[in-house]
């Protein structure tokens, strides 16, 4: 595929949109403090708490032990690296709740959330009902999501309990929860303004527009279809692994492979191989032509060996050869599926079975 060049305007759009957004995520509150953005981020984090109405002030109970927080400042990129917002989470310390505790029994004091102060002139205790670091946080989360998409028409399906579903005569639209990023699409545009309406009237929610990036997948639309790819992984993990000046080879696995456990082979670094599988495995959700190396390969990882990691970075250097290879879905949804097989009789170098016998 052809790469599109950026027009000045748009580079020149981009560095003044980052003007007003930090790129360095803070240590710690103080730090975060003395930048307009990340006490604007934890503006928008404490409103949303009161939107949904996530604390009430109250008196500390007798017998209980308050829970401390802590800020967490992250920075939201784009599929070209671009930091495009400001992030501010903040955080319980759930590690310290015991197991059975009741929504109800979480408490945290207003002095030690710092950045509140600015709101609240007098010391109390906050009883939280959902927050992150709570054990029943992304439960709760979840099911006052779940309940207002309920209310609205929507409905849930059977196996996917994150996707949700509404019909509207002969249009549909699909809702994909993941955390607190949400992906939606319609076959009518409309359904996809309301949408927005439905979920602005409970929840602070952003629009980023048309998807691009989403959970690391690349997501290319035009006229002829969508193409689902990472292209922007694939360059990271080969210059994590120093493999960008490595000539590409055209398959990820020789055609006739012997690897096995070999037990006489020279030792490896199990942390390097590892985190080379770990990797790869990232890449089989769009990139299902190296799902069988890459699942051969991680067998190996107990004891890894010197031919399982050239085995392991020829998967790498094949993944330059063609980068941007991905999904393909037409407009028309009219494709061939073209696949190829060998057969195989007892090939298994571990257990002599055969792999796919025939096809």
């Amino acid at each position: 595929m052809g790469v599109q060049t950026r027009s000045a305007t748009e580079a020149m759009n981009d560095g003044l949109f980052t003007c007003f957004i930090s790129q360095v995520e803070p240590k710690n509150i103080k730090a975060a403090l003395l930048e307009n953005s990340w006490v604007e981020a934890m503006q928008e984090e404490l409103q949303q708490f009161n939107k949904l109405h996530l604390w009430n002030l109250v008196d500390l109970p007798k017998n209980k032990v308050p829970i401390g927080t802590r800020w967490v400042f992250r920075n939201k990129k784009d599929e070209r690296g671009i930091v495009i917002r400001n992030k501010a989470f903040l955080v319980v310390h759930g590690f310290y709740q015991e197991e059975g505790i009741d929504f109800e029994e979480v408490f945290t004091p207003v002095a030690r959330l710092e950045a509140i102060r600015m709101f609240l002139a007098y010391a109390a205790y906050m009883d939280f009902t959902a927050l992150y670091g709570l054990h029943q946080a992304p439960r709760a989360w979840y099911e006052t999501l779940s309940k207002h998409l309920l209310d609205n028409g929507f409905t849930r399906r059977a196996i996917y309990q994150t996707l949700f579903k509404r019909k509207d005569g002969a249009d549909t639209i699909l809702v994909q929860i993941y955390v607190d990023d949400i992906i939606f699409g319609s076959t009518n545009p409309r359904l996809c303004t309301e949408f927005e309406e439905v979920m602005r009237s409970k929840f602070e929610m952003s629009s980023m527009g048309e998807r691009k990036f989403f959970l690391g997948l690349q997501v290319d639309q035009s006229e002829s279809g969508i193409l689902i790819h990472q292209e922007k992984y694939v360059k990271e993990i080969l210059t994590k692994f120093k493999m960008t000046e490595s000539h590409p080879y055209k398959t990820p696995v020789e055609v006739r492979h012997c690897l096995s456990p070999d037990l006489d082979g020279e030792s490896v670094d199990q942390h390097l191989y590892r985190s080379m599988i770990g990797s790869l495995m990232c890449l089989t959700a769009s990139r299902p032509e190296i799902m069988f190396v890459v699942c051969l390969c991680a067998r190996f990882q107990a004891n890894p060996k010197l031919s399982h990691l050239i085995a392991a970075k020829r998967i790498l250097i094949y993944l330059k050869y063609k980068p941007k290879l991905g999904l393909w879905n037409p407009k028309n949804n009219l494709f061939d599926l073209l696949a190829y097989s060998d057969s195989d009789y007892g090939g298994c170098n571990l257990d002599q079975k055969s792999t796919s016998v025939g096809c």
